[in-house]
């Protein structure tokens, strides 16, 4: 078929060339075969656009390149120890270090240094960098390498999974070239762009491309918002900058679209305008504090906008979010908000989807006072409410005036959507833990991220600051370890939490 369409191509291609021929071709083998006019109509053909004839790269390239940086990182893994959901899935999209981390894992037979590598970028002559949270997510040592070649002992100042941000400080005793933050919503699909990187550890590397669309969602989060970019990178390529052509950075290399670990030429970025905000929280608290709501939703389908008399957008799409749940003590709960109303507007302009509300209520502070028009018994309503802040992770270390050593836990509410997504009933209290730090007591002890710890020291506990009042319980009695009673995959098991 392939073939047939391109020789069919090929053909109208030779006929519009040789119509003129064509007739005298016809006459010579007797056929009538009518004369072209003399002055034929003139055709409608689309405006002409003025090609851009671009000089190439290099001014920008040499303006920007040093203020990009080589990760490099090293942290002891288990035989055997699974990284996470979709590891070793084989599954597109994925990070540009999977097969990285897939192929050490196999190969890796016994407990030992593993070594990864990634890009970032510095955006203060201070020494601060930023790269993906993935670059450096379980390092127990960060180097990084400029690229004069001097190589720096990096601190991890804050990092923000959801968006997969990461943010890290250096020392240079010296200012240090940096590149900004440039608008990204302003970049037009079609714009040329530019990425800089360490793709498999050939450091400075630079790939050109274009933006070809945005507002991607590869269901890695709650935010997912990337902009695509058909430009060759790769592995290592991750945390690494991409530039407009004026040498700001309007995104951030995280993902690649692949079925076999290497670059097609798609790949996915967090936009600037999202990174700079989560960057500003990172150097100034070392957290991410993200406003909330407290509602669950669905997303408004033809026939549910049909059955609540729901008025289409102006652009005539069906637009809006189903609440399909209002949590207890919630600010959406104290303005008034309930089960079945359609959230159709934030702030006066209108809202897309359930991703769309999250992420821009998510920039919201906790306090601001924000306008939520919505749709109930047939009706347009505003309700007024004052945003709150997402429940907090609680870390679970000892208290700054005990002297004990950090346990190097973080943890987490169990929210109705955890609980939902584990499977757990309603009644049934606990804490998540949302992160463990490399080298911590609970990384020794074999705690990871995404369980339920239900039980501390032979204790049930309802929530996170029950298992931190435990835990420093046992720290003041000066126990060596604990048992810890986890929730992973389904199954308890028990853990012994080292102590000392």
């Amino acid at each position: 078929m392939r073939f047939k369409r391109t020789l069919i191509a090929a053909l109208l291609a030779s006929t519009m060339l040789s119509a003129t021929g064509g007739y005298f071709a016809a006459r010579a083998a007797g056929k009538d075969f009518p004369m072209p006019a003399a002055n034929p109509p003139a055709a409608v053909q689309a405006p002409l656009v003025q090609p851009n004839v671009h000089p190439g790269f290099a001014d920008l390239v040499e303006k920007v390149k040093p203020a990009v940086v080589n990760i490099a990182t090293t942290e002891k893994i288990e035989a055997g120890r699974n990284r996470g959901p979709g590891s070793g899935s084989g599954q597109a999209p994925q990070n540009l270090e999977e097969f990285f981390r897939q192929f050490m894992e196999q190969q890796q037979q016994q407990r030992g240094p593993r070594h990864a590598l990634g890009s970032g970028f510095i955006i203060d002559p201070a020494g601060y960098i930023v790269t993906n949270n993935h670059v450096v997510d379980g390092a127990a040592k960060i180097m990084v390498k400029l690229e004069d070649g001097n190589e720096y002992a990096a601190t991890l100042k804050g990092r923000d999974e959801k968006t997969d941000l990461a943010l890290l400080k250096i020392d240079a005793k010296r200012p240090l070239p940096y590149v900004a933050f440039g608008d990204s919503d302003a970049a037009r699909i079609g714009d040329w762009v530019l990425a800089v990187g360490n793709p498999f550890g050939l450091g400075g590397t630079v790939t050109a491309g274009i933006l070809s669309a945005r507002g991607r969602d590869l269901n890695n989060g709650p935010y997912d918002s990337f902009l695509q970019i058909d430009a060759p990178i790769n592995p290592g390529n991750s945390g690494g900058p991409i530039f407009d052509a004026t040498g700001r950075v309007i995104g951030i290399s995280t993902a690649i679209y692949s079925p076999n670990g290497g670059s097609i030429g798609i790949g996915f970025g967090v936009p600037a305008n999202m990174a700079a905000s989560i960057v500003e929280q990172l150097k100034s608290n070392g957290q991410v504090q993200r406003g909330w709501l407290g509602v669950s939703l669905q997303p408004m389908t033809e026939t549910m906008a049909k059955a609540l008399n729901l008025p289409k957008s102006p652009d005539g799409k069906v637009a809006g979010v189903l609440v399909n749940g209002v949590q207890d003590d919630s600010p959406a709960l104290k303005a008034g908000l309930r089960q079945g109303d359609v959230l159709t507007a934030l702030n006066g302009t209108g809202l897309r989807d359930g991703r769309d509300l999250a992420t821009r209520v998510a920039a919201l502070k906790a306090g601001e006072n924000a306008a939520l028009t919505y749709w109930r018994d047939g009706k347009e309503h505003v309700a007024r409410v004052e945003v709150g802040k997402q429940p907090a992770e609680r870390t679970a270390d000892a208290a700054a005036d005990t002297g004990e050593a950090k346990v190097g836990l973080s943890l987490a509410p169990l929210n109705p959507q955890l609980r939902e997504r584990l499977g757990l009933q309603g009644g049934k209290g606990g804490a998540v833990v949302a992160e463990v730090e490399p080298a911590s007591k609970a990384d020794e002890s074999g705690v990871r991220p995404g369980d339920v710890i239900v039980g501390v020291a032979g204790q049930p506990v309802r929530d996170p600051d029950q298992a931190v009042s435990a835990i420093r319980e046992a720290q003041h009695q000066k126990r060596e370890a604990i048992p810890l009673l986890v929730m992973r995959d389904g199954t308890t098991y028990y853990l012994a939490l080292q102590l000392t």
